[in-house]
């Protein structure tokens, strides 16, 4: 019998659970290590997964029997960890986004590229199921060009959010505000679905929590892609409920609307529902993870892991999450460029 997949997971926060969950979950693969820098956390974490603990992830690098490591660390821990498990030849699996600033994530993808292991970027909202009827009608191009395309993000961060974690609100752990945490998702599947990014054009703003954060909790832009396709993104987390996100994609023959986890489809005047996603249930029968992130991690995290038996390449990899890491550097870009005038 094959030796199963040795998996370990950095982080033992809010994400945590819907990896180590999806682990649990897969054949073939055996959750060997879990670590956090906090040893309670660690070994809180390993007495519910049945696994071992550690407080530093440096103690993987001589684990010859964990090949897969995912990260879901603070920002900016994401590019020096993942380089270092590169080079000991682990494949890694990151939390979104890929690095907190776009150098450490275009040194990581250098990285990456000279390493037999594997790379991947958690955009798990790619597979979510309005997500993938959405792709199949631009590859088919059943309802012709696509015009125009826009994400609509509105969701609630308090200040607690902030001082309970102080890594976040802040440029030099957290790399931005709600565009690299919350939106990023958003904006890569507008980017997934418009295609090549000509310009991106827009600002950032602290609306209602400027006295507490140092970034953005606010963003809106213009997107402009190749063939003419024009995007447009609004997000925030000023508002005062975790709203399901909205997307809406324009073609010739037909406008696609996705409202909460359901694909609807106007054409000729009349709408019909094209896609309803299951619900995604634990073991006890519960729904997992939250409609508003969406709830696709699972399939996600089996699809790297069976290209990691394959030997062949993850699509969400080190290209894809510098991609919206670049839209993401570009927007903030032109909201300086716009206050110096």
């Amino acid at each position: 019998m094959q030796e199963p997949i040795g998996a370990a997971i950095v982080g033992c926060g809010a994400i945590f659970p819907l990896h180590a969950g999806a682990v649990q979950q897969l054949d073939g693969v055996k959750l060997k290590m879990v670590v956090d820098s906090d040893p309670s956390k660690a070994e809180q974490a390993a007495a519910e997964y049945a696994c071992e603990a550690a407080s530093d992830y440096l103690t993987l690098l001589e684990r010859d029997d964990i090949q897969v490591v995912h990260l879901c660390t603070p920002h900016h821990l994401h590019a020096e960890m993942a380089t270092q498990l590169l080079r000991a030849g682990k494949h890694v699996l990151t939390e979104k986004p890929l690095a907190h600033h776009l150098k450490a994530a275009e040194d990581l993808l250098a990285e990456a590229r000279s390493s037999e292991a594997q790379l991947g970027v958690v955009f798990q909202n790619r597979y979510n199921a309005a997500s993938r009827k959405i792709r199949e009608f631009l590859d088919t191009k059943m309802l012709g060009k696509l015009i125009c395309l826009k994400g609509i993000v509105t969701w609630h961060r308090d200040e607690a959010y902030y001082t309970d974690s102080p890594w976040r609100g802040r440029w030099s752990t957290e790399g931005g505000g709600v565009l690299i945490n919350q939106a990023i998702h958003t904006l890569d599947l507008l980017q997934w679905f418009g295609g090549e990014v000509v310009s991106i054009q827009g600002s950032v703003t602290a609306d209602a929590l400027g006295d507490v954060i140092e970034v953005e909790d606010t963003a809106h832009a213009s997107i402009r892609f190749a063939d003419g396709v024009r995007g447009l993104f609004y997000t925030t987390n000023a508002y005062l409920a975790n709203t399901p996100v909205e997307l809406e994609l324009v073609f010739e023959g037909g406008t696609l609307h996705q409202r909460g986890d359901c694909l609807y489809l106007t054409r000729d005047g009349q709408e019909s529902l094209v896609c309803e996603p299951p619900a995604s249930l634990d073991e006890t029968g519960r729904i997992t993870g939250k409609s508003y992130w969406g709830s696709s991690h699972r399939l996600l995290i089996a699809d790297f892991y069976d290209h990691i038996r394959t030997g062949t390449r993850f699509a969400i990899g080190g290209e894809e999450g510098l991609k919206t890491l670049r839209l993401i550097a570009e927007l903030y870009r032109s909201s300086r460029t716009r206050d110096s005038r």
